[in-house]
């Protein structure tokens, strides 16, 4: 699998030390580089990129607003000196943060992170016959079939989420943003910032609080009217 990749960053240097890092990773084809996000929104128009390399303290607008216009985005390493928004990169679907000065070692383990994602997302496009019943998930280097079925719920946990089944805990990289567009609305239900959960193995409410299982979950202030009238009506 080669991954198309994009850098977005206002200073030279930088920009040529990704190049380098790129290069040397036969996976990975570099093509093209911007210095502000401008630039990189009329190149996005007219190419297909798979991984942005997005730097964030650029003239015009910053790495985080530019991120904030895509409709579709392709997966997101940023790059930069400050590490103040590392919360926030998470919160926009970041797959990694690249602290200035950062390493080839470092700079491998993201883009190990990216391809993991990328690869998980290609088997989730593939066309299937009759109707969905199973998500696919890669954890540990491999890719698990879990059936809607068998989950009881998912929690977040930053940049990865936790599947629980029966057969116990399955973490994989991804968030529940992400899952919320992937997973069907009629099965599971969002009822926290932390927790989705299946629909049908909600057994019990107890305050603020849903039972599955022996799990206690909360139920955010803000998605307790949604949970009462879908779950409790």
């Amino acid at each position: 699998m080669t991954i198309r990749c994009l850098v977005v960053d206002d200073e030279e240097l930088a920009r040529k030390l990704l190049e380098n890092f790129i290069g040397r990773m036969p996976t990975l084809q570099l093509a093209g580089q911007c210095k502000d996000p401008m630039e990189a929104i009329q190149f996005m128009q007219k190419n297909t990129i798979d991984l942005i390399f997005l730097d964030i303290q650029m003239p015009g607008l910053t790495g985080v607003e530019f991120l904030r216009t895509l409709k579709q985005k392709p997966v997101v390493i940023f790059t930069t000196a400050y590490p103040e928004y590392a919360v926030e990169g998470y919160s926009l679907d970041v797959i990694d943060y690249l602290l200035k000065p950062f390493s080839f070692e470092r700079f491998v383990q993201a883009v190990n992170k990216a391809s993991e994602l990328l690869t998980l997302k290609s088997f989730q496009n593939e066309p299937s016959t009759g109707s969905k019943d199973f998500i696919l998930v890669k954890s540990e280097h491999k890719i698990h079939r879990i059936k809607y079925e068998d989950i009881n719920y998912i929690q977040s946990m930053r940049e990865y989420v936790a599947y629980y089944t029966p057969n116990g805990r399955i973490l994989s990289l991804n968030s529940l943003k992400s899952l919320e567009a992937e997973l069907p609305s009629n099965r599971f239900l969002r009822i926290h910032k932390s927790y989705m959960v299946a629909i049908e193995k909600v057994e019990t409410l107890e305050g603020n609080m849903v039972h599955i299982g022996k799990d206690k979950l909360p139920i955010g202030a803000s998605y307790r009217e949604v949970v009462l009238g879908k779950i409790f009506q």
